[in-house]
């Protein structure tokens, strides 16, 4: 994706002296939220929360951001392994389980930060009895 121009911009995205904004607000009862079985053939349904992506009514996704999610995986869900073409870091906001990158597998709990690289691929497993949290940020 590349970086938006001021050609680009919509009315909306201009404040009344056709200046591009500095600043949004999303509100979480807007975001979209909606089950996702089997993600990248994993096992179980995420609780998958749409937080910002280029489906997002006025988000400035001129950045590099793709988008960021808000996960969560009841025990026993899993998000399949699968490879990237782009960076995406998992925050592990609550809740334990096995991530794996690339085909080693790791144990991961709240408060840390995984990253893939192009060319990488993991999974995660949530291997605990209480639900994981996880925020997803996808950067290109």
């Amino acid at each position: 994706m590349s970086d938006l121009t001021r050609d680009d911009l919509t009315k909306d995205d201009l404040t009344k002296d056709d200046h591009p904004k500095t600043t949004f607000l999303y509100r979480r009862q807007d975001m979209r939220r909606e089950p996702l079985p089997n993600c990248h053939n994993g096992v179980g349904a995420l609780d998958w929360i749409t937080v910002l992506d280029n489906t997002t009514p006025g988000a400035p996704l001129s950045r590099k951001v793709l988008f960021i999610h808000d996960d969560i995986l009841a025990p026993g869900v899993s998000i399949g392994v699968h490879p990237h073409d782009h960076e995406e870091y998992y925050y592990i906001l609550s809740g334990e389980g096995v991530m794996t990158l690339d085909s080693e597998r790791v144990p991961i709990t709240a408060g840390d930060l995984t990253a893939i690289y192009p060319g990488g691929s993991h999974g995660l497993e949530n291997t605990g009895e209480t639900e994981m949290r996880i925020i997803v940020i996808g950067v290109g």
